[in-house]
């Protein structure tokens, strides 16, 4: 047999990801008497690296300098990229330098620009490339896929914009892949306006193009902008992928819009997608974080194989809604199943512990987290145990967690530690964790306004002048309140004290009525609920009270209402849908920063303890 069909099968077997049959195939036909060329070793080192097999790759690199083949450009380019991807920078180097023809061949440079690349190496891919560009070798779009994702980092954001004016110069900016490539490197930055101006410039816009821009704003937070991209990306005829639907469906599980996420499993389903696990769990977690548990668990049962991913959002949905007792359940269930739990199922199950007041059982968690399970625990999971033993009352034990970290504590362990001053009105050690957790957060005007209130409510007036005068002197302003409630498609969004919505009549004349019968409710019962009436008595018009009687007054008798808060729901407004809704006999959702209430015949599924 001659070497053109063993090339021909290597070529092949490389091309379908067979590396391993590749491999023995190019040491059957070694054993056959036939000698490879350059030709051939390009597969057998594409194939050694993608395994890898570091061993099998040096015995290559020997064939390849018995064989005469270490100066053809491909098996070079080969070599290079192969001791990159085994983390054999210094090999790769060597194979480089040591041959002259390298200097003056762009394959080559690029290759080790993106071994470079691939190995974080920032420094040295800058360095490679003026040195490309000393040496007078021509820069193409392959260099510059090679190296702008290094700059995908916030910290060279400058360095990424300098080479972004080097593609404009070379003109390579025009290149398809390259606008692409760009676009993910300043969405990835958190230039989020940068990647928008570049991709609205685009005169073509491929898939890849839509879901780097709809990925970048559901990474950044920007849900309401992901919709708004998605929409556009339907009316310009582009059929999303799956990659698409996850960053859409975590916008709607952000934003609570759940007619959109349902809109959206519709299409999954007419897709043929129905079965890829990502999305599953991305339905799962919308689903849930929209208020539907019972539309979560059914797609979480029906999913023929669960991933940890998939345990730790179904745990975090009965979490969120204070069902901490299936949480624990589905958290020892899964472990039973020989799903070994990670990180971040650690963190769902600890909120879930913490939001249902089951101290003991989260503290048993932390404890076989570290000891059976071999897990070093990080902030997020110390910032869980300290919000666990806060809102318990156990406030000296979680201060001294915090001073017996193996790891820094970082602002939202002291932030959980502020938060438990706030419910059990301990303003000295409120003090202590604002000093802390401020020199991590500085611009976190959340911090600053709980400690205004846990001034307030001790009455103490210099403390909240202090805390003001903070605020005006470092430029800070409190976030304004606001309240989102779907119907019939669209959001009507609503602020504190709001008069904007056409209903603005209705909507105040009920919410009138409604407060007159709940302090009627209130003032019916014993001393304690007497001091809860005189709570409402200071009640203001906030944004949440304006969405749940917008619900109430355009949905049917009966119909459960669902309501979105940016911050966290007061006191107040916890106890006045208590009373409403064994007025109007409904079940009234809220979900606000923190987790969901589910308001039904005068209680709460937190129970209070929140």
């Amino acid at each position: 047999m001659t070497w053109i069909p063993w090339n021909t099968q290597l070529r092949e077997l490389a091309k379908q990801c067979q590396y391993l049959e590749a491999l023995t195939l190019y040491r059957q036909m070694l054993r056959c008497g036939s000698s490879p060329n350059a030709f051939s070793f390009p597969f057998a080192l594409k194939s050694s690296a993608s395994l890898p097999l570091p061993l099998s790759g040096q015995q290559l690199h020997c064939q390849v300098i018995k064989s005469g083949c270490s100066q053809e450009p491909f098996v070079l380019t080969s070599l290079i990229s192969m001791y990159c991807k085994f983390s054999s920078l210094g090999n790769a180097r060597k194979v480089f330098d040591e041959n002259p023809i390298s200097n003056q061949l762009t394959v080559c440079y690029n290759a080790l620009i993106s071994g470079y690349a691939l190995n974080s190496r920032v420094f040295d891919v800058i360095a490679l490339f003026c040195r490309m560009r000393e040496m007078g070798v021509s820069v193409n779009s392959v260099t510059m896929l090679g190296l702008v994702p290094v700059f995908s980092e916030p910290g060279y954001i400058s360095v990424g914009m300098c080479f972004h004016c080097c593609c404009v110069k070379l003109g390579l900016n025009l290149d398809f892949s390259v606008a692409n490539c760009l676009v993910t490197m300043y969405v990835k930055c958190g230039a989020i306006e940068f990647g928008r101006n570049l991709f609205d410039e685009m005169p073509k816009k491929g898939l890849i193009t839509w879901n780097a821009m709809i990925s970048g704003y559901a990474q950044n937070g920007l849900a309401a902008d992901v919709l708004e991209l998605y929409r556009k990306m339907e009316t310009a005829g582009v059929c999303p992928d799956a990659v698409t639907f996850v960053g859409v469906l975590s916008s709607c599980a952000n934003l609570g819009a759940v007619s959109v996420g349902h809109e959206v499993e519709q299409r999954i389903e007419s897709s043929r997608l129905g079965l890829n696990p990502f999305l599953n769990n991305a339905l799962i977690n919308m689903y849930a974080r929209c208020g539907n548990l019972v539309k979560a668990r059914a797609i979480f049962d029906g999913m023929p194989v669960k991933s940890v991913v998939s345990w730790t959002a179904i745990i975090g949905g009965y979490g969120m809604h204070g069902y901490g007792e299936i949480a624990v359940e589905l958290f020892d269930e899964m472990i039973k199943s020989g799903i070994r739990p990670d990180g971040a199922a650690f963190v769902s199950v600890l909120c879930a512990c913490s939001h249902a007041g089951l101290t003991e059982k989260g503290l048993e968690y932390f404890s076989e987290m570290k000891m059976k399970h071999r897990l070093q625990p990080g902030p997020e999971h110390y910032s869980c145990v300290v919000d666990l033993l806060g809102r318990a009352g156990r406030l000296n034990e979680a201060l001294e967690l915090i001073k017996s970290m193996q790891v820094k504590p970082d602002g939202a362990v002291w932030g959980a530690l502020l938060g438990a001053c706030k419910i059990h009105r301990n303003v000295e050690m409120a003090e202590l964790a604002f000093e802390r957790v401020i020199e991590f957060e500085p611009t976190n005007i959340g911090y600053y306004v709980l400690l205004s209130n846990i001034y307030s409510e001790a009455d103490n007036l210099e403390g909240v002048l202090k805390v003001r005068v903070m605020m005006r002197e470092r430029k800070l302003k409190k976030d304004p309140g606001f309240s989102y409630v779907e119907y019939k498609g669209r959001v009507h969004l609503f602020l504190a004290g709001d008069r904007s919505h056409p209903q603005k009549k209705e909507i105040y004349r009920m919410v009138d009525e409604l407060e007159a019968l709940v302090k009627k409710l209130a003032g019916c019962k014993d001393n304690e609920e007497r001091r809860n009436k005189e709570a409402l008595l200071g009640m203001g018009v906030h944004s949440e009270k304006l969405a749940i009687v917008f619900g109430l007054l355009n949905s049917e008798p009966g119909t459960e209402i669902v309501v979105i808060k940016n911050l966290r729901m007061c006191e107040d407004c916890h106890l006045f849908f208590k009373g409403v809704s064994k007025i109007v006999t409904r079940q009234l959702v809220v979900r606000d920063a923190t987790r969901f209430h589910h308001f039904r015949d005068g209680h709460c599924s937190c129970k209070d303890y929140w």
